[in-house]
């Protein structure tokens, strides 16, 4: 027993013909392919569904899993509330699953109810296997904020437990592709929305997982995808498994993109261990990366692992560049972890009584203080990525014209009120988004422009 097949789909609403009221038959080729779906999954006849939906309960640094022993749901905020589900959750297996990752230290598990209502995420699959399959318990699992290799981590957890159990399972992956294909779509059109699309459909009908850790989080999030997180974790079930891949339909033509694709596992494989085979690759483009620091960032390095390891600042290490020594200047240290920032604190102007000194304690609150994330923990020292930016003296510019995305950052004050974006960031690629986010982290309204400009130089150390 354990994992019979995987499905990858999307959940729009107007799929279901009581939303879509005659709208449902512009995406019919999605609506025939998952009615394939369904009759695989009915012919498979699973003692477990396990769902991952992005409209689950998230958390930026937890998987959430549905707990209880079941849930209701409606598409009553469709105007459809007669369309209704009442499902029994596979209360041994969430057992099971949470157990696992208690013992690994992983953070999953059921705690954090918010809504103990079916999301549409889940509700739009159970709409066409319930036409064909009245059996098997559900699991309802979230996403998280988390970086992609914990997403694949869970999906091994997830097939564990299942084969320890002894299920017979099938996998549902849910999730919509780019939201950004069309000027007419909900969210308008980029670039990186057909760019996903293709990347994603490519990827999957060859089951090559191991390619979406390639997906920079950057690309994604400009794709505006839904499902990426869902299909990793989907991967991680079949780690170290040839899988026999087919795709079924994609389509955009609403704006937004619902690939279908079917997974079913053949024999193991140890070349399709794909987490160890990224992190070993990680390991080595990090080690290259350490090798040639600057001292900025040596320093800053070595302030997150003593402080992490043995919770006291750094003492000052003798040895460092006057420039480091005897200057004074404001700094900030960002820190990211397989591609996603894990903290970044900094001062505008000089606060300690030496260059040196700003960045030791600007790293150990990037490293601990950022209230944006959980302090870092040892296990994730070796996959950090540090760096130093450090400040010129602002200037007060009269107007937004002065400004460059590239080489300025930017400084917003309104009375106490004061926020600050570092220049030539992933993501910001206008000056009214860079302003707008220092507005944003600053408490000021976007719409304010009783404002105060300054803008400053740094210069970036990797």
């Amino acid at each position: 027993m354990g994992i019979l097949a995987a499905f990858m789909v999307p959940h729009p609403p107007m799929i279901v013909p009581a939303v879509g009221r005659g709208g449902e038959k512009q995406i019919e080729k999605t609506t025939r392919a998952y009615e394939r779906v369904a009759d695989e999954i009915a012919a498979l006849s699973p003692d477990t569904i396990i769902i991952t939906s992005p409209h689950s309960v998230m958390y930026a640094d937890y998987f959430h899993i549905s707990p209880g022993r079941g849930a209701k749901g409606d598409f009553g905020r469709f105007r459809a509330s007669q369309v209704r589900f009442e499902e029994e959750y596979d209360a041994e297996l969430v057992r099971a699953i949470a157990e696992l990752a208690g013992e690994q230290g992983f953070p999953a598990g059921v705690m954090g109810e918010r809504d103990r209502n079916l999301d549409h995420g889940t509700m739009v699959p159970l709409y066409f296997i319930r036409q064909k399959y009245a059996g098997g318990k559900i699991v309802r699992i979230g996403l998280s904020g988390l970086p992609l290799t914990e997403h694949y981590k869970l999906g091994q957890m997830i097939r564990e437990a299942v084969e320890r159990l002894g299920r017979k399972a099938v996998f549902v992956a849910s999730g919509d592709l780019s939201h950004k294909l069309q000027d007419y779509g909900p969210y308008g059109y980029a670039k990186e929305g057909p760019q996903y699309d293709e990347r994603i459909m490519d990827v999957c009908s060859r089951a090559s997982f191991g390619e979406l850790f390639d997906f920079d989080e950057t690309f994604c999030e400009r794709a505006a995808e839904c499902g990426h997180r869902s299909f990793v974790i989907m991967a991680g079930a079949f780690d170290g498994i040839s899988v026999k891949a087919e795709q079924l339909s994609h389509e955009d033509v609403t704006g937004v993109g619902y690939g279908i694709c079917t997974f079913y596992p053949q024999s193991s494989d140890p070349g399709r261990r794909f987490l160890e085979q990224y992190l070993a690759q990680q390991e080595k483009k990090l080690e290259a990366a350490r090798s040639a620091e600057d001292p900025y960032v040596r320093l800053a390095r070595a302030s997150v692992e003593y402080y992490i390891l043995h919770h006291k600042r750094l003492p000052m290490p003798q040895d460092l560049p006057s420039e480091l020594s005897e200057r004074r200047a404001g700094a900030f240290v960002s820190i990211h972890e397989h591609g996603r920032l894990r903290g970044c604190i900094g001062t505008i102007a000089a606060v300690q009584d030496s260059l040196a000194k700003e960045i030791i304690e600007n790293a150990v609150s990037a490293s601990t203080r950022d209230p944006r994330f959980d302090p870092i923990r040892a296990d994730e020292l070796e996959w950090l990525e540090i760096s130093v930016d450090v400040l010129g003296d602002p200037e007060p510019i009269s107007s937004p014209r002065e400004l460059d995305v590239r080489r300025y950052g930017v400084i917003v004050t309104k009375g106490r009120k004061r926020g600050l974006l570092l220049p030539d960031l992933d993501g910001v690629d206008t000056v009214e988004q860079q302003i707008a986010i220092a507005k944003s982290k600053a408490g000021i309204a976007e719409w304010d422009k009783d404002v105060q400009l300054q803008r400053f130089e740094v210069v970036r150390h990797h």
